[in-house]
């Protein structure tokens, strides 16, 4: 089952953390995000494969934007 990680509010994307194919558990840092001069990490909210990520540095997303997608 596949679990989507999406954007919570409008924010810029700072730092991809990992790639595709990459194992993550709950927890891990994927991206950073920043809004308002704050730095904001998403995290993994499940043990997975990241099968797909859906931004890159300087992209300017906004609230349920596809971030990621663990499988």
């Amino acid at each position: 089952m596949a679990e989507d990680v999406r954007a919570e509010m409008v924010s810029t994307v700072f730092q991809v953390v990992v790639t595709e194919g990459a194992s993550v558990v709950s927890g891990d840092t994927l991206v950073i995000l920043e809004s308002m001069k704050m730095e904001i990490p998403v995290l993994a909210e499940v043990d997975g494969t990241v099968t797909s990520i859906g931004v890159k540095v300087g992209d300017v997303i906004k609230q349920g934007d596809l971030i990621a997608v663990i499988s």
